[in-house]
């Protein structure tokens, strides 16, 4: 008997480093499409929106979990949504927002990207699972 696809979203509330509950939510994320269900949303929120920062710099004997989440998103065309409130407010922002605030630099591109609540309200919504990390 096969098994139906469950479909997920995902929550992600702890930064990039300094707390496991990133890498936790990535490794998730991974065993759940290998088994075959489908990822509908990952949003970061609060210190999660860290994961999205283009800027982040780990050791060179540490997990690039940013890379990592690039790279998970790409392979299996998964949006990333970071959270714009937490976002702007710890300094992150994409090309849009900054030019809409004079400023020349961003550190959030694809395939993150800043989204607001209502796309998480929505993930929630329709999503057959909700798991926070």
């Amino acid at each position: 008997m096969e098994q139906t696809p469950l479909h997920f979203a995902l929550l992600v509330t702890g930064p990039c480093y300094g707390s496991q509950s990133a890498a936790d939510a990535y490794r998730f994320a991974c065993a759940v499409l290998q088994q075959g269900h489908v990822i509908d949303s990952i949003f970061f929120y609060q210190d999660g929106v860290g994961n999205g920062n283009l800027l982040t710099q780990p050791a060179g004997d540490e997990f690039n979990l940013h890379q990592a989440w690039t790279e998970l998103a790409t392979q299996h065309r998964l949006s990333l949504d970071v959270c714009v409130a937490a976002a702007l407010r710890r300094g992150m922002s994409d090309a849009g927002s900054s030019h809409q605030a004079g400023v020349a630099q961003w550190n959030v591109v694809p395939p993150f990207r800043l989204s607001g609540l209502g796309s998480l309200a929505q993930a929630a919504l329709s999503a057959d699972r909700v798991v926070q990390f």
